[in-house]
């Protein structure tokens, strides 16, 4: 991905935290057929390889998992993003040489992937995923909560994937390159606008800057 040296982030941890915050990602395959695209919940295990490893799975009945990938995979995380006005610039009112701009948060993890039908390494990842997500929760669900026959069936449907991640790119476009009172004009812009999406832009160009 193209990433301007103003946007581009190289602390790994600050990677993996992003990453873990999105949850969300979209696990791409180049094949001779074209690409081919899944949007799945994705584990990172941060200790695992020098830039972590994904785990994760994917419905037996998508092709995905019997597709014969042509290169790496690619699993991209898209966090917060959202429009900027110039008319929350202070520039704006004294100059005009302002224009519109799109501040986002991305992270693009390279790596081979491989596809398990094991049934136990597919509910250690499941058990996984499930703990991550319920872990906040005052009366957290467990997989274990669910008759064993019930989960039997379900993993039976599904198709597990570890991704060793072997190149991590990361690019936060967070109004960088704008002077201060512009990133503070647009981070109260973005306050005031409100909604979530916008909450979690606006967090995000706080703890950025």
């Amino acid at each position: 991905m193209y990433v301007p040296k103003a946007f581009a982030i190289e602390d790994t941890p600050a990677i993996h935290n992003a990453m873990d915050a999105v949850g969300l990602a979209l696990l791409v395959t180049a094949t001779a057929a074209g690409p081919v695209a899944t949007h799945l919940p994705l584990l990172l295990v941060r200790e695992e390889g020098e830039f972590g490893t994904l785990y994760g799975h994917v419905a037996r009945a998508n092709r995905h998992w019997q597709a014969e990938g042509i290169g790496e995979a690619l699993a991209v995380f898209q966090g917060a993003d959202g429009y900027v006005t110039p008319s929350w610039y202070p520039t704006k009112a004294e100059t005009g040489r302002v224009v519109p701009t799109w501040n986002y948060l991305a992270v693009h993890a390279g790596g081979p992937v491989t596809f398990v039908e094991d049934r136990d390494r597919l509910l250690d990842v499941v058990t996984r995923l499930t703990e991550r997500q319920e872990a906040p929760r005052a009366r957290p669900w467990s997989v274990e909560d669910a008759p064993a026959d019930h989960i039997a069936t379900l993993l039976r449907a599904i198709v597990g994937l570890r991704l060793p991640i072997r190149t991590l790119q990361a690019s936060f476009k967070m109004n960088q390159t704008k002077q201060d009172r512009d990133r503070r004009g647009a981070l109260e812009g973005l306050r005031a606008e409100g909604g979530p999406a916008i909450a979690r832009l606006a967090d995000a160009q706080l703890r950025l800057h």
